[in-house]
């Protein structure tokens, strides 16, 4: 797998290669005029070995495990201003969760632009009035759009779609609202096809205590739906096209602690870990405060976890 990741040290521009080892140094490349939005897509059509052109960008710098701390990682490919990335996805696409009667397409959402995003170890934001939140530790394929907008596919990555699955509950129309939560991503983008089977843990911890641990699988395997046809149906639509506009399209997840029973609370920490493919997820939850509309807005109904 060849994973690839941005990052600002030393307030430059970088890029590495691989997942860095937690404790280890860290080899940099120079960012330079390597324009990893059009070489990545590129390379994955015609098969160039993405490493090669990274190494070959420029005289790599040796960051010491002791310095670590001040790389700066972003999310895969996120352009400079947030109104150039969409962050949406599929719901109920997997087989453990799709009824008898499906569509052929699944209902597919918005949760924001690029200040949607947020890092392992950043805070995921939840609506002050959030009826029932559960996490979704999910694939996320990333496109970008080309010199004519047509979104092309740049390789996959991690995340957590925090979703007000209480919201959806009590009414399957207000999936819109649902999913205005802030959403978690990995910043190492594995520059190949989708996974096909992504295994791991999910950990939800209160007070410093494990509250709830439960089993995930998901990737193309999982789907209830041919992964390429339901992308291609959904990136077909022109109003998405734009140059240079990149795409974070959540693919959906297996059941999570709201399935259990679980109820979560402002200041859970969510570890989601994607053990097939090394990578973590580790964010706490954060209620935000009331909005200046809300006194005007209806109160919810609470909702029970465990619900199906």
């Amino acid at each position: 797998m060849t994973a690839v990741f941005e990052c600002t040290y030393d307030n430059e521009r970088y890029v590495g290669l691989g997942l860095p080892q937690p404790d280890g140094a860290l080899r940099l490349y120079p960012l330079g005029d390597l324009r990893l939005a059009e070489l990545l897509p590129r390379a994955l059509a015609d098969g160039t070995d993405v490493a090669a052109v990274v190494a070959r960008a420029g005289h790599p710098v040796e960051v010491p495990a002791a310095d670590r701390r001040s790389v700066r990682t972003r999310p895969p490919l996120l352009t400079g201003h947030p109104g150039d990335t969409l962050v949406g996805g599929f719901m109920m696409t997997h087989n453990v969760k799709v009824d008898a009667q499906v569509p052929d397409q699944p209902n597919w959402f918005v949760k924001g632009l690029g200040d949607a995003l947020r890092l392992p170890g950043e805070p995921l934001g939840v609506p002050a009035d959030a009826v029932a939140v559960c996490e979704e530790a999910e694939v996320v394929l990333v496109y970008v759009g080309d010199a004519d907008g047509v979104p092309r596919y740049a390789g996959y990555t991690f995340g957590n779609d925090l979703t007000d699955i209480g919201r959806f509950k009590q009414h399957a129309g207000h999936l819109s609202y649902a999913k205005l939560c802030d959403a978690a991503v990995a910043p190492w983008l594995f520059a190949e096809a989708p996974p096909r089977v992504v295994t791991g843990r999910t950990t939800v911890e209160r007070d410093g205590q494990t509250l709830w641990q439960g089993e995930f699988t998901t990737g193309a395997q999982a789907l209830y739906y041919d992964l390429d046809a339901i992308t291609a149906r959904l990136l077909a639509y022109r109003t998405l096209h734009r140059p240079g506009r990149v795409h974070y399209v959540y693919l959906g997840a297996d059941r999570g602690s709201f399935h259990a029973g679980v109820g979560l609370r402002d200041g859970d920490r969510i570890v989601l870990d994607f053990a097939s493919h090394g990578v973590v997820l580790d964010n706490r939850l954060a209620w935000s405060g009331p909005s200046p509309y809300e006194a005007e807005a209806p109160q919810p109904r609470p909702v029970a976890a465990g619900t199906r």
